[in-house]
């Protein structure tokens, strides 16, 4: 059996136990390149281990489609991790908070389009789940010596609607 979840909006607010919204709300801190672009300055807090340095991944990551059941969450200790999509699609984020070293009840957030999520150093998360191909993100997390995942299989499994 399959414990049941919502999805909900991906809002700085219901995410802020969890990390940073990545998108343009509000206006640009300045406009930039002769008045032709607008920076949304320093909208993430990057933490990394002192010995790591922040890295820029791509990843290929197939699509699912909701109903999606998991029981699969990991974190990163070692640094934050941020995912960028390269599409205007959708895609689907899960986190949980931590209950002693071990994941709580997970949260399910649907994206908006031009939507991106900054992971707070060791916060618990699903694997990457794009809705849509093709699931091309950039990713910025921690490179560096030493273990920086840790997995754990949840005693049941979640269906996220």
């Amino acid at each position: 059996m399959s414990i049941q979840i919502q999805t909900e909006p991906l809002t700085a607010g219901a995410f802020a136990p969890f990390g940073d919204l990545l998108d343009l709300t509000g206006p640009p801190n300045k406009m930039i390149n002769a008045g032709l672009c607008g920076r949304y300055h320093d909208r993430a807090i990057l933490d990394f281990a002192e010995d790591g340095r922040a890295g820029i991944s791509l990843f290929d990551a197939q699509p699912r489609s909701l109903p999606y059941t998991f029981d699969l969450l990991e974190r990163h200790p070692g640094g934050s991790q941020a995912f960028l999509p390269m599409t205007a699609h959708p895609f689907l984020v899960i986190a949980a908070p931590d209950e002693g070293g071990r994941p709580g009840l997970p949260r399910a957030f649907l994206t908006e389009p031009h939507q991106g999520v900054n992971f707070h150093r060791g916060t618990w998360h699903g694997v990457l789940t794009p809705l849509h191909a093709p699931g091309l993100f950039a990713v910025i997390d921690r490179i560096g010596s030493g273990v920086n995942l840790e997995e754990v299989r949840l005693p049941t499994s979640y269906t996220v609607r």
